[in-house]
């Protein structure tokens, strides 16, 4: 991956890769869940504790191959298990639950030693080549591809790396494994071929879509996968009743969740726990994170982080929602206004250019434009209250700490430092001194000066 970053922590979707295969192996409600873990195992072993605490690891100091890693893990489990063991790839972030599920139904139902995961690609280069019997279709051996023989490498049926054994073969059939090959390290694979010999049944699953055994090796190969993720989740969204005017330019996380009846605009990104409520409309050119937007509500060209949008209510465009916002039913945010730590009743309109931060505003007041609640004194934050039915003029100041009761009106140029009484009307301003002549005496000659002038004579009625 060239990165600083263990492959298996790059994210797509709102999950790392490894986070993908948890969630899917999950699904199948495992007794025990390991992740064996080697090369930046202290990064990735902090990572397990907070997605999936109950998760296990085991350690693999030198990686000498994927049978060494297997029996690591089965280590950390105290040698052979009983039961069915599923072995996945941390970097196949597209596998899905519903594919491991079939996979240990077949295993259990063939009765087999182990059961391979496999699939049919268009170009199997890389992979381990599955070889079968001729007469009966089953699995003789799995080649890596830098063992295989010229005429192994035009099959095009592959191991994804992902496998069903029998927990107590396992163990005894990974004693047996050899490095006899060009790795020197010990495959996995051979197992296959180590029981078979012993006269075990070994058997495959094929996955339905090629894509879902895809590892990830390389930033080419991350977005593509980013892709077709994205691409599945959006299907499945608009399957349930979603608009999505343009996939292509509309990317989702896996824990987005919808009502029916939203429809999401092109250039929207929607990230973390975000819900979309019924009827709701995104975009365009918008990106939310864990952000809840009420039924039938609209936001247009926004940013939103840790907001939620009530129900009916408009925001934007040109309007970001920092941590902390509360926006009432039938509420307004407009255009390029920023809030923060702000709750906003309902039907309060916040319509332009203003700032409103730590502050708690009642139901259906009006906030002018160009009003900046003044939160921060250069040490602490400090809470602004206005009331309900509060009408606020254009550029205002509301110097934190300070309430404005139900009811109150504030002048507009106003820089409110006092609480103001319910009902009342604040002026906080100077005295407007008009200084006649001082363009024609200060600035004479200039273009100014000569409209003035002009003005003068046309007031005066000359010609």
């Amino acid at each position: 991956m060239k990165s600083a970053t263990p492959k298996v922590l790059h994210q797509i979707c709102g999950r790392s890769l490894v986070g993908h295969v948890l969630a899917a192996a999950r699904e199948l409600d495992p007794a025990n869940l390991v992740v064996v873990v080697g090369h930046a195992r202290e990064q990735v072993t902090a990572h397990l504790a907070e997605i999936d605490p109950a998760t296990r690891t085991a350690v693999q100091a030198e990686q000498n191959g994927t049978g060494h890693a297997v029996r690591m893990g089965l280590e950390e489990l105290g040698g052979a298990v009983d039961g069915t063991v599923v072995v996945v790839c941390g970097d196949t972030p597209l596998l899905t639950a519903d594919t491991l599920k079939r996979l240990a139904e077949t295993h259990g139902t063939d009765g087999n030693a182990v059961t391979v995961l496999t699939a049919e690609v268009p170009d199997a280069t890389g992979y381990g080549r599955i070889v079968r019997d001729e007469a009966t279709g089953a699995v003789t051996a799995i080649v890596e591809h830098k063992d295989a023989t010229e005429v192994q490498r035009e099959i095009r049926e592959i191991n994804s790396g992902v496998f069903a054994f029998d927990g107590q073969l396992l163990a005894d059939a990974l004693k047996k494994v050899r490095t006899d090959n060009s790795q020197g390290e010990e495959y996995l694979t051979d197992v296959l071929g180590i029981l078979r010999e012993a006269g075990h049944r070994v058997g495959a699953s094929v996955a339905g879509d090629h894509r879902e055994i895809a590892g990830i090796n390389n930033r080419v190969q991350l977005a593509e996968a980013r892709r077709i993720l994205n691409d599945r989740l959006l299907t499945r969204a608009m399957l349930d009743g979603v608009t999505v005017v343009d996939p292509a330019t509309t990317w989702v996380d896996v824990t987005v969740t919808f009502e029916q009846d939203a429809v999401v605009l092109p250039g929207t990104q929607l990230v973390g726990v975000t819900h979309i409520g019924e009827g709701a409309e995104v975009g365009p050119n918008s990106r939310l994170k864990d952000t809840r937007v009420g039924a039938g509500a609209r936001v247009d060209n926004t940013v939103s982080d840790g907001a939620v949008v009530g129900a009916r209510a408009s925001v934007g465009p040109y309007a970001y929602l920092r941590p902390g916002t509360r926006l009432g039913a039938k509420g307004k945010i407009g255009t390029y206004v920023e809030t923060k730590n702000a709750s906003i009743g309902e039907g309060t309109k916040v319509p332009h250019l203003s700032y409103v931060g730590d502050a708690t505003i009642g139901e259906f007041s009006n906030i002018g434009a160009a009003s900046v609640f003044v939160n921060y004194d250069g040490q602490d934050k400090h809470h602004t209250t206005i009331g309900s039915h509060c009408r606020t003029g254009s550029d205002n100041m509301f110097v934190a700490p300070v309430t404005v009761g139900d009811g109150a009106y504030t002048a507009a140029g106003s820089v409110i430092t006092k609480d103001v009484p319910p009902g009342s009307l604040a002026v906080a301003r100077g005295q407007q001194r008009n200084i006649e002549g001082w363009v024609a005496r200060k600035r004479p000659g200039s273009a100014a000066a000569k409209a003035a002038e002009a003005a003068s004579r046309q007031g005066a009625g000359e010609e």
